[in-house]
């Protein structure tokens, strides 16, 4: 999805492109090879990743919530699954336009977990303890700031910003036993396990998630996941 939306953008060499919050970096090592052999990518995040090197790639540890960006720097700027955990959302999103050129794309992808339903369970108890969790993850994320919703909103948010050509689009997956998503939801069980047992789970609720999970058997939707592009507009 990621890629796919990416390059749509026409990023290509010679672009000059920014991620924020690029983690381990496959992204970014992705859009170093499209805008080789001239052009550069700036992967961002509060922690050193794994990045690796790459000729077209630099690398810097940056708070995008109190160190300013460069303006009117940027032909492509990426985001994902970063905004929405922090309170300074609205802020940052101006800050990024700024940062683009006139004509640059911005692209942000963010959930919507207020739809993740199971679709089959063992049993009810099951499906009670799985809800829970989800429920539980929500309101961790309220009380740190975040906005567990905001997907939906980010199409919003980038009007009032701006930018023009704005293209949401949501993607749904299914979760099972195998899936990279619901690995996912397993890490947060013992990732977040302070948190989660402060919003009112026990460490053996979390544990029968964790096996409800594991079930073979088990089928849920993903959250919706939408995928936001806007541009800034060309000075005339």
């Amino acid at each position: 999805m990621t890629t796919e939306r990416l390059a749509a953008t026409g990023v290509s060499d010679g672009w000059h492109c920014l991620e924020l919050g690029a983690g381990n970096g496959s992204i970014a090592r992705w859009l170093a090879d499209r805008v080789a052999p001239t052009g550069t990518v700036v992967a961002t995040d509060v922690e050193r990743g794994r990045i690796g090197d790459h000729p077209n790639l630099t690398t810097a540890v940056h708070d995008v919530r109190v160190e300013p960006l460069p303006e009117n720097r940027f032909d492509l700027i990426a985001a994902r699954l970063v905004l929405q955990q922090l309170a300074e959302r609205d802020s940052i999103m101006a800050a990024l336009v700024r940062a683009l050129k006139p004509g640059g794309w911005l692209q942000i992808e963010e959930l919507d977990t207020a739809y993740e339903p199971p679709l089959l369970t063992a049993d009810e108890r099951s499906a009670q303890v799985y809800q829970k969790f989800l429920t539980a993850k929500t309101t961790l994320m309220r009380a740190r700031g975040g906005d567990p919703e905001w997907g939906r909103r980010v199409a919003s948010a980038m009007r009032v910003a701006g930018l023009v050509d704005i293209d949401p689009r949501p993607y749904v997956q299914l979760r099972h036993a195998r899936s990279a998503d619901l690995q996912l939801q397993v890490n947060h069980t013992y990732q977040l396990r302070d948190g989660l047992v402060s919003v009112g789970m026990t460490d053996e609720e979390l544990a029968e998630v964790r096996a409800v999970m594991r079930d073979p058997s088990f089928r849920a939707s993903s959250s919706v996941m939408y995928s936001v592009q806007g541009r800034k507009e060309r000075q005339s």
